[in-house]
């Protein structure tokens, strides 16, 4: 006979599947750069992005309060703005006006447009993975796409804030202020299309392309060469962009 004090199990019950490794948030944030698989595996039990979001968001900040502070920013907007046909329609008031309008959207636009790039980023994660067959929330692209671009974002900031105090005021191009790629050592007088395309070949954003295909394989339970896709596709169709807009506009 069965003991009548032996609690009680219902047939066909389901045994309860292991809990994931889980990480503190500073573990997540450390791991990113020296254990980027495992901070993945962890992510995928319990997504995480708000901390990485503002990280990102502040990093961008202190780039454009540097770059305020080194160079006259209302100085390269007007040269800008003569570089545009309309320009010779406006009048003297018109263009300062413009001028002023343009350095406060400049300061303010660039940190808070970070959350709408992040929230765009990780749908066309999603996407990608849906189009790959695979199953990925979006909280976990979110994930993705935040922790793949927070170790080139940091390192970014480096160079930049580098680039930004120890060149002359003078030679400081605020479009190409990362030297990571070989777009940033092209003369004024290059191609703006050639530019272009050699900027594509960035340094930081290969280490981001790199993060992003470790972390749809291990969140999204892809092959190595599904998620190289994801990545290498998007990645190809942003520099198709870019070239073309050089081409169109001259920059």
């Amino acid at each position: 006979m069965s003991d009548p004090n032996q609690e009680f199990q219902p047939p066909f019950a389901e045994t309860p599947a292991p809990a994931g490794e889980t990480m503190s948030t500073p573990a997540t944030l450390t791991g990113i750069f020296f254990e980027p698989g495992r901070v993945f595996e962890a992510l995928r039990t319990r997504p995480r992005f708000l901390i990485a979001g503002l990280i990102l968001v502040v990093l961008t900040a202190l780039v454009v309060g540097a770059l305020y502070m080194r160079i006259d920013m209302g100085e390269f907007i007007r040269s800008q703005m003569d570089k545009s046909p309309q320009a010779a329609q406006l009048t003297s008031e018109q263009k300062e006006q413009r001028v002023k309008i343009g350095k406060i959207v400049g300061a303010i636009a660039f940190p808070l447009s970070i959350p709408i790039w992040i929230a765009a980023g990780a749908a066309l994660y999603l996407l990608g993975v849906m189009a790959f067959g695979g199953s990925i929330g979006y909280k976990q692209s979110l994930a993705v796409w935040v922790y793949s671009s927070l170790p080139p974002a940091i390192l970014g900031t480096v160079v930049a804030i580098l680039v930004l105090f120890l060149k002359a005021k003078d030679t400081i191009d605020p479009e190409h202020i990362l030297v990571t790629n070989p777009g940033a050592f092209m003369g004024p007088e290059s191609s703006p299309v050639l530019v272009a395309a050699l900027s594509q070949f960035d340094l930081l954003r290969f280490y981001g392309l790199f993060l992003a295909a470790v972390g749809l394989r291990k969140i999204a339970k892809l092959s190595s060469g599904s998620a190289w896709g994801i990545v290498i596709g998007f990645y190809v169709i942003r520099a198709v962009f870019a070239v073309s807009r050089a081409a169109i506009f001259g920059g």
